[in-house]
């Protein structure tokens, strides 16, 4: 059987939540050098978290993982992260905002604000990926992706480490693709490269 072809997008989301860290350094570790999209992560952290995820996110990766600066062009070739207490957001004119407008679902940053900008930015050039958690943020957001003609991969509740987060957006706004953390990677490592 042949393989799914990569989406071809000018931005990958992701989210996650309860067991992310593990989630993502397999993700991102699967990630190829040179990938063309820019890539744009948030991950519930609590406001005291140390700016050490980079490190510990980029030790598999192949490309530099940064947090986000404000106003920061987007640009393919690094993983950009939500820093600890700020939303992350994509503005029109393809650059970044923090923000500190108030929690989603208890949390800041949330992924609802980035896939939600992102999806009014992006349309249907954006992939986004929501992972385990266990809370309902993302539910939103992925429903924005999928309205806008943007593609919507959602971790298969089984598989995850908390299926609250999953479950949710598929009874919310359904997916392009329910796949296993495994099947993600490898098609992660189809994307295009510059």
């Amino acid at each position: 059987m042949e393989p799914m072809p990569f989406p071809d997008v000018d931005a990958i989301v992701i989210g996650a939540s309860a067991g992310g860290v593990e989630a993502l350094q397999r993700l991102l570790g699967s990630l190829p050098a040179g990938l063309a999209p820019a890539v744009l992560v948030v991950l519930h952290l609590p406001r005291e978290t140390s700016g050490s995820l980079p490190q510990v996110l980029g030790r598999r990766c192949a490309l530099p993982v940064l947090e986000a600066l404000d106003k920061q062009p987007l640009a393919g070739g690094s993983v950009v992260l939500a820093p600890a207490g700020y939303h992350l957001l994509v503005e029109r004119e393809r650059t970044l905002a923090l923000s500190v407008d108030p929690p989603v679902l208890h949390s800041r940053p949330a992924i609802d604000p980035l896939f939600e900008s992102a999806a009014l930015v992006y349309g249907a050039r954006l992939l986004a990926l929501l992972l385990t958690g266990a809370s309902r943020d993302g539910s939103e957001g992925l429903a924005a992706v999928r309205r806008h003609g943007g593609t919507a991969w959602v971790q298969d509740p089984a598989t995850a480490v908390a299926s609250t987060m999953p479950a949710s957006a598929l009874a919310h706004a359904g997916a392009d693709a329910v796949l296993s953390l495994d099947e993600i990677s490898l098609r992660l490592s189809r994307a295009k490269v510059r």
